[in-house]
């Protein structure tokens, strides 16, 4: 799996993504809880590419950035090895 990332230079990003408007409820779920939720929020937020290469390169181990879980960065992580 293969994910095109663009960041900017600064986190600006952070204030005009969706996410920022939504509240950390559905991104920062209790454990076993459903992230359906903030994955749809992302597929409509056009700063997801920004938000999962700033996941990945500060090794964000809790929540959904970018729109993909914990998991599932992980196992991007792991490819990339």
């Amino acid at each position: 799996m293969h994910f095109e990332t663009i960041t900017p230079a600064d986190d600006t990003w952070q204030a005009q993504a969706l996410c920022a408007q939504t509240g950390p409820d559905f991104f920062f779920p209790e454990p076993g809880s459903s992230v359906r939720e903030a994955k749809r929020i992302c597929a409509l937020c056009e700063l997801r590419p920004a938000c999962l290469d700033y996941a990945l390169a500060h090794d964000e181990r809790f929540g959904v950035w970018g729109g993909l879980s914990e998991k599932e960065r992980l196992a991007i992580r792991r490819t990339a090895r």
